[in-house]
């Protein structure tokens, strides 16, 4: 029995243009789901479920219950990937979109109170359950059926839809701003997000439906190479991709997060403090900026994509996590000043072309590090643990030093350039993977590659 298979699947431009369909409308009816909770955290659940501790103390305990979500995701990334590697993409990206659409609806249902703050929790473990694999699915269908040479742009349309369904929650929310006052909002305003997702949901599901198998775990499965404990191959001989992706993931994630959710926070909690004119509508300040990094997000993931095509996989995401780095300082400042442009400049630079930029190459390269057996478990996994090191970790760890601080932009700062070059020390593990066969059994690095991948990948591109 061969190790690596010779011939690749043809691209089916059909199937192709249906995968970007379902892919980018079934990734954005399910990020709406998460975006809502993220801003929701920053803007109602403290004052809802933790009232008695205080503006810091609630922002915290808000954050903790949107970070227990990413703690969650690694075990759904690790049974979902596992799954998605022996029954298929399609299954999978069926199973998660139902089991987050369910748990948020649910979360438009809970009580107020201690009791409604305990069922959160456990509905935002069920909800990142869910979300393990979701983004993963989505990416390695699409690169599993784009054509190799424009890989990075196709495996990147898929979360167009996320950012349409961040971009989707923003406006929702801001609606009931301007159309509820802030007692209304608290009382029975914030539900309606939630319960309206069960609509969503389930136009998402019947889109998925409609999506075939990729035929590259089709030719894995047909050759006989499908492994049963695929997650335990990975982590028995891909431990250097693992490392080096869950590193790439903590500028990507982390910075994702801060510019979309903690900038409002620390707009409404810490900046309106010293502001002499109270900041105006910091809220509508912040997600106005929030939503315009949406929109833009829609085109330059994708751009981004394309350029890794053209230019390689690491040039561009080395790229994304310098300008991150030197970003960081001037952005949290122009947050710190409350003025509408300066946040929106601040909340664009860093999400739509420093975070995305990252993004945009990495739907691709992650997929193109792992072999065939284990890609699915490989990609979940390491999204998901960076995700919660990083995303998770947050806005927890940001508002709780930015506290101790006085409320210091500088801390959030610094707190950026630290994920940035994490992800810089991530992509000196990876190598260049543009133009890989997605069909090899084997990883691009470490003990998976063969020499002969190796010997044929320069030393400046490693």
């Amino acid at each position: 029995m061969t190790t690596e298979a010779k011939v690749s699947p043809t691209p089916d431009p059909r199937q192709l243009r249906r995968a970007i369909y379902t892919g980018a409308i079934g990734s954005a009816l399910e990020y709406y789901d998460f975006a809502i909770y993220g801003l929701a955290s920053a803007l109602v659940f403290g004052h809802i479920f933790f009232p008695s501790l205080g503006t810091t103390g609630a922002l915290l305990a808000s954050f903790a219950t949107y970070g227990a979500g990413f703690l969650a995701r690694p075990f759904g990334g690790l049974f979902f990937g596992s799954l998605g590697d022996r029954k298929g993409r399609k299954l999978v990206l069926l199973l998660t979109i139902a089991l987050m659409g369910t748990a948020t609806t649910l979360i438009g249902l809970l009580p107020t109170g201690p009791v409604g703050a305990v069922l959160l929790v456990l509905l935002r473990l069920l909800q990142g359950f869910g979300a393990g694999a979701e983004q993963t699915g989505a990416a390695t269908l699409m690169a599993e059926l784009a054509p190799r040479k424009r890989r990075g742009f196709y495996a990147a349309l898929p979360f167009i839809g996320v950012f349409s369904g961040l971009a989707l929650a923003t406006i929702t929310f801001r609606v009931l701003d301007a159309s509820l006052t802030r007692e209304q909002l608290l009382d029975w305003g914030w539900r309606l997000p939630f319960l309206a997702s069960v609509v969503l949901i389930g136009m998402a599901v019947w889109i998925r439906l409609k999506l075939k198998e990729s035929p590259v775990f089709q030719q894995l499965s047909q050759s006989q190479h499908v492994i049963e404990s695929p997650m335990r191959e990975v982590l028995r001989n891909a431990r250097r991709p693992l490392a080096a992706t869950t590193l790439m993931r903590m500028a990507e994630t982390g910075c994702s997060t801060l510019y979309a959710t903690v900038s409002i926070a620390f707009l409404t909690g810490f900046a309106s403090s010293h502001l002499s004119n109270g900041g105006g509508n910091l809220t509508s300040i912040g997600t106005n900026a929030v939503l315009a990094a949406s929109i833009l997000s829609v085109l330059t993931t994708p751009l981004f994509g394309a350029l890794s095509d053209r230019f390689g996989r690491l040039a561009v995401y080395r790229g994304g996590a310098l300008f991150c780095a030197l970003w960081a300082f001037p952005s949290w400042w122009m947050i710190d000043s409350g003025e509408p442009l300066l946040v929106c400049i601040a909340v664009v630079g860093g999400f739509a072309f420093g975070a995305n930029s990252m993004l945009g190459a990495q739907c691709a390269h992650f997929t193109e590090l792992f072999g065939n057996r284990y890609r699915y478990s490989g990609v979940a996994l390491a999204r998901e643990v960076g995700a919660m090191l990083s995303g998770g970790l947050a806005p927890i760890l940001g508002i709780f030093l930015v506290g101790l601080a006085g409320g210091a932009y500088w801390v959030l700062a610094l707190y950026t350039m630290v994920l940035a070059c994490l992800t810089l020390l991530g992509t000196l593990l990876s190598t260049e993977t543009r133009g890989r066969d997605l069909t090899d059994l084997n990883d691009a690095v470490g003990r998976g590659a063969t020499l002969a991948q190796c010997a044929r990948t320069p030393a400046w591109q490693r």
